[in-house]
């Protein structure tokens, strides 16, 4: 067999050098402040339960979809899912894909035209800005969640009478945790003319139907990104849209025209999750979340934690420790103590940017989070 290919070779031993090295863990049986499972579904028997009941009654419960839902992966269980899904977010249509990533790659692949624009906030999903690659539009980033950069960005672009510009954000940022102002974010690009669309992956959790929705200004999004990965406990994403888009990426987004569909146990599982959200108990987990957040702030100045920690209002937050070392170093010291707090190193995030990043669930307890605080107040001071 011939020698690992050299150039692949190097760059293994560039991230080791560099610290940057990646590996597949287990989480183990620490306290949970890394995972996405923000309301806990993932493990929520009443979900599994009620999806089984799903599939039971359904006669599309084979194992997998059997091809694309061109050919031959497409159901009734679909249909009614994306209808659900258009309801519950207040959005005329919804299209499931198969990830987030996914998703992205797809809309910003095939969306943005040759003499259109994408203006996109500096830390936006790497799975925005792989898709945006795609495109044949030129693209421009604007800083962090600054409107006067991105109205003074639109102003000077080179518009013809066709020319479309697509403004990109996410609700809530998946490293710093913080969201833009989505209202005057809309008003601008109402004004200056643009199509605004939002990524609302982690907005799920803190939100029952999205920040968009809370800011009342789904009408003027021109699509939104909901992921089920996440607060949903479960997997798939989709874009939130008009029936035409919806047409328009079912004949030309790529990753979802050649895929396999998602197996039927994860339509199942999708569609009581949301019927779960949108259940007493399901907005019970949600004001749970909320309560630990605003236990986690307290707890960050109880401990003079302030100047460690990003503002953040949602169950993401982020202790910046420069270092890919160093921040590597307290993770272990927090897993040795029983707390799984994953470090998010370069280049992840850029050099000197380096983090703790803690997920916040509704199922932590004061107990662990006054003590993962103390910790962190010890360990990085």
């Amino acid at each position: 067999m011939e020698k690992f290919p050299k150039k692949l070779w190097i760059k293994l031993e560039r991230r080791k050098a560099e610290n940057s090295l990646r590996h597949l863990n287990f989480p183990g049986t620490v306290v949970d402040f890394s995972s996405n499972d923000y309301l806990g579904f993932s493990k929520e028997s009443r979900i599994s339960d009620r999806a089984g009941e799903i599939l039971r009654r359904s006669t599309e419960n084979g194992l997998g979809a059997t091809g694309s839902r061109l050919l031959t992966g497409n159901s009734q269980m679909y249909n009614e899912l994306e209808a659900i899904i258009a309801k519950f977010h207040s959005s005329p249509s919804a299209l499931v894909f198969n990830s987030g990533y996914a998703t992205n790659l797809g809309f910003f692949g095939s969306v943005p035209q040759r003499g259109d624009y994408i203006l996109y906030d500096e830390l936006a999903h790497a799975s925005i800005r792989e898709g945006i690659t795609l495109s044949k539009a030129k693209a421009y980033k604007f800083k962090h969640n600054n409107l006067r950069e991105l109205e003074d960005l639109i102003d000077r672009l080179e518009r013809s009478r066709d020319s479309e510009i697509y403004v990109v954000t996410e609700s809530v940022f998946s490293m710093d945790g913080d969201s833009p102002d989505l209202n005057e974010l809309s008003a601008l690009c109402k004004r200056s003319h643009c199509r605004l669309i939002v990524d609302e992956a982690h907005a799920i959790g803190i939100s029952q139907r999205g920040l968009v929705v809370e800011a009342g200004i789904e009408g003027e999004v021109f699509a939104r990104i909901v992921t089920f990965g996440k607060a949903l406990g479960s997997h798939g994403a989709a874009v939130l849209c008009s029936e035409t888009m919806k047409s328009y990426l079912v004949n030309f987004a790529r990753s979802f025209i050649y895929t396999t569909g998602l197996p039927p146990h994860t339509l199942a599982s999708i569609r009581s999750a949301y019927q779960y959200l949108d259940s007493d108990p399901g907005m019970k987990r949600i004001e749970c979340l909320k309560s630990n957040i605003a236990i986690l702030r307290r707890y960050i100045g109880e401990y003079d934690c302030d100047e460690l920690f990003l503002p953040s209002e949602s169950a993401i937050h982020s202790v910046v420790i420069p270092g890919n070392k160093e921040v590597k170093t307290i993770s272990d010291k927090l897993l040795k103590n029983g707390f799984d707090v994953r470090p998010i190193l370069s280049p992840t995030v850029p050099i000197g940017k380096e983090r703790l990043r803690i997920c916040l669930h509704s199922f932590n307890t004061e107990k662990e989070i006054e003590q993962v605080i103390q910790r962190i107040a010890i360990f990085a001071t």
